[in-house]
Order: structure tokens, then sequence, then C-alpha cells
């Protein structure tokens, strides 16, 4: 499979199950294409070409020859220098590594991962939020993330994979909304009278879930009691990074009992606290897994190895 076909296919499988919708998503591109145009022609060159047809900025090529025939990729969650010299090592005793396939981005992709956040606006418009509000406290949060990602070093890893002649890609959003989409309509089928240690139970029949219970890192329940009804359940998996915690106090006026998130911090859990919000925690790695395999079946059908490893659970659905 060429490297420039799985790109495009994890693009698509991100727009198919993007909460704004095909024509929301429509309208990211052609706004990009106006700034574009906008510009004088020497500044051009400092655009992202790739955002007049890709919505998702953390998620590129970003080492590598787009033609290139992938017949073995390593993937993981994180992919640092250490997995980097591991896939190295791999090659050095036979085994085929033609490409590395990160969740989590690098490069590029990391330093400009608040141009996805937009995404959790039309998240919270589906539960009863104002898009006129998620679009605002979105953009005070982006500028904090741009910030806050500037002094990273996130050329890093992608230097030592260019030194040792290894392809480079990474998928983030495209899988994160596949994983949000596929657990949304699992709790809708939940329903709102089930209580939340039935919630943990659905989670566990994943078996993503199930390996991760094993690895002592399953579902928990962060805030709240397993015998308390759900109420209505917002899956919270896509969107780059967590939103402020004020939108919690908005989303529990709007009717969400619920939240199922991959990860939550101390003064988003005292906000869900105050508010009388329950959440649960799927779990990081293995909600990542998820949606990644969502993807990669597609890869596999198509005859490609898959290596997992960093934290990345391999389960297919072929």
């Amino acid at each position: 499979m060429r490297l420039r076909d799985m790109y495009e296919f994890a693009i698509g499988a991100g727009i198919a199950a993007d909460p704004r919708g095909e024509a929301g998503v429509r309208k990211v591109l052609d706004v990009a294409k106006k700034d574009y145009e906008a510009l004088p022609e020497e500044k051009r060159w400092e655009f992202d070409a790739e955002s007049l047809t890709n919505p998702y900025s953390d998620t590129r090529i970003l080492l590598g020859d787009p033609e290139k025939e992938i017949g073995s990729m390593l993937v993981g969650i994180d992919l640092e220098v250490g997995e980097v010299l591991l896939a190295d090592t791999l090659r050095s005793r036979g085994r085929q590594i033609d490409l590395l396939l990160a969740h989590h981005p690098e490069g590029r992709a990391l330093a400009r991962l608040e141009e996805v956040m937009g995404v959790q606006a039309d998240v919270w418009r589906g539960f009863g939020v104002s898009l006129a509000y998620g679009d605002a406290v979105m953009k005070v949060r982006r500028a904090e993330i741009t910030r806050a990602l500037h002094h990273l070093n996130s050329e890093r890893t992608l230097a030592a994979a260019r030194l040792l002649d290894l392809p480079f890609m990474c998928c983030h959003t495209p899988a994160d909304n596949n994983v949000n989409s596929f657990l949304q309509k699992q709790c809708d089928d939940l329903g709102e009278d089930g209580t939340v240690d039935e919630l943990l139970d659905m989670l566990k029949t994943l078996p993503e879930y199930r390996q991760a219970v094993e690895h002592g890192l399953g579902p928990v329940i962060f805030e709240g009691e397993g015998s308390r009804r759900t109420g209505r359940i917002m899956v919270d998996m896509t969107g780059g990074t967590s939103g402020p915690p004020e939108s919690l106090g908005k989303l529990a006026a709007a009717g969400v009992g619920t939240i199922l998130g991959m990860h939550m911090g101390e003064e988003h859990r005292e906000r869900a606290k105050q508010e009388h919000l329950s959440v649960v925690i799927a779990g990081h790695a293995a909600s990542d897994s998820l949606g990644m395999n969502l993807i990669l079946d597609e890869f596999e059908r198509q005859g490609v190895d898959i290596v997992g490893c960093s934290g990345f659970i391999r389960v297919s659905r072929v």
C-alpha cells in the first residue's frame, strides 16, 4: 500500500467520523483556501499547503516519499527517539519496517495542535451548548495551547528518523474522531437510565479495554458513584486536548450527566464534582488504540503488517 494512499485513507476516515459532518469540514477547507488566496505571493511559502486538502493539522506525512510502498509498519501511541532506535534494531535483525506510524503528533503536527481544537465546539453543540460559546472559549484555550507548545523540541524524533532513513507519519484527530463516534454510539445504546457501573461493564467488553484492565490501566470512575444513573453520556475523546474547565458547567446545564473521556486533570475533575457530573476515564492508551485500530484494519486488509509498540494495543477487526 502506498504511503500516500494510507495518508489519504486516514484523512477520509477522520472526515467520515467528524462531529462537524462533511459539510462542516468542507467549510474548514474553504476557509483555508480563502486564507491562502488572500496572502501576497511572497508570503505563501509560510502557508501549510496541506491544510487545503487535509483539515487535521495533527495528521501528516512528516518524513518519506508519499509514493513509497509500505509492507510493514511500527505503530505506537508515542514514537520518540527510543522507538526510532527500536525500529532500526528490528531492521538490523531482519524485521521489515517500512514506516513509523505514531498516534500522537511530532514535528509541525505537534506544534500546530491547537488548529484541530475547534471541533470541540461542534461536539458540545450536539449536547445543547451554543456554538457561539464554544467558539469563544476555544479561541482562548487554543491560544493557551499555542503558547504551551511553542518551547518544545518537537523536531527531535524526526531528526533521528531522518538520519536512519525511516519514513514517519502521525495520525491523531482522525483516530480520535473514530473512537469518539464508535463509543458515542455504544453509550447512546446504553441509554440514560443505565448506571455508571453498567457503563464500565460495557467498556470492558471491548478488547482494548479488557487488555488495559490486565495492565492495571482499565476504565475507572474519576467522579461520582457506580450506582448513580448516567443520564446523558457525552464522549469526550477528540479535539486535540482538553477544553476549559468552565465548559463542564455549560454541559451540565444543557443536560449532560456523565463524561466519558480518555483522561482528565484535577481542575476539570473538581469542576465536574461541583456540577454533579459523573466522570468515567476509559484510559488514554486503550482509547487511542481503539481509534487507531478502526483505521488500521483497512491497512491490514491491504496486506500491511502491523507491529505494535509504545502502549499501542493492536486488536484486529478484519
